[in-house]
């Protein structure tokens, strides 16, 4: 769902935090042993190369189309049942430690699913979800429909993203520029504008497109506000943040 392309650079070097502990659940188990026996036989190798090549390498692929892969997803689930925080937490810290992007993937559609199962005690996870094997594919996903609607239901989280938005980490305060990305009318705007203003020096390509994609999708709702606040703003926000912000006005 990302508006990002890759930067010319590439996926930083970015060290890998510990993770949260996995915790038991029959439920992951299930989803596991059924997920890695349906993927596995799909790969193809061809596309996998292909995949992994414009991910920038991030990580290897199996080559599995986006509709079948969903498809396949749906055998996996299928008679599975709801989910409770544990559960998520374990398969999603589970995906992640199995090498293929589409296990990745797997993990972040399960979690926009049943992200209402999951309350502020899944803010660890979601951050090591976004600072491990970072890059856009799963970064927005995350940003946009995990914390999000993790801070939706439980507004004290604002918070939350108060830190992660001066994260030295780009992909978290990535993640803090993005979460309000569907909120339209409920956005706090006062958040949307400190944040982009907050982060507007900062050099990297991911950051400055976040920018610019925010204050674009939020035009959707109040164009006229997000003209004052660019042309407000202009000399300290970069020309790509102005150039995407602007965009549709």
């Amino acid at each position: 769902m990302s508006d990002a392309s890759a930067g010319p650079d590439g996926p930083p070097p970015d060290a890998v935090p510990d993770a949260p502990a996995v915790p038991d659940s029959p439920l992951a188990d299930t989803v596991l042993a059924r997920l890695t026996e349906v993927y596995a036989p799909a790969a193809d190798p061809e596309r996998a190369e292909g995949a992994a090549a414009y991910m920038k390498h991030i990580a290897p692929f199996l080559g599995i189309p986006t509709p079948e892969r969903r498809a396949l997803a749906r055998t996996v689930l299928a008679g599975t049942g709801r989910p409770d925080e544990r559960d998520c937490t374990a398969i999603a810290l589970r995906c992640w430690q199995l090498p293929e992007r589409e296990y990745h993937y797997f993990a972040v559609d399960y979690l926009r699913r049943y992200v209402s199962s999951c309350s502020s005690g899944f803010l660890p996870v979601l951050h090591h979800l976004v600072t491990t094997v970072p890059w856009w594919d799963t970064i927005d996903a995350l940003a946009a429909h995990v914390a999000g609607p993790l801070v939706t239901a439980e507004p004290v989280l604002a918070r939350a993203m108060d830190r992660w938005i001066d994260d030295d980490d780009l992909w978290v305060a990535r993640t803090a520029l993005l979460h309000q990305l569907r909120y339209k009318e409920a956005t706090d705007t006062d958040r949307l504008f400190g944040y982009c203003l907050r982060r507007a020096d900062h050099p990297d390509f991911f950051i400055r497109k976040a920018i610019g994609w925010a204050l674009r999708e939020y035009a959707k709702t109040d164009p006229a506000a997000v003209r004052d606040f660019v042309e407000g703003a202009r000399a300290r926000l970069s020309p790509l943040s102005v150039r995407e912000a602007l965009k549709n006005l």
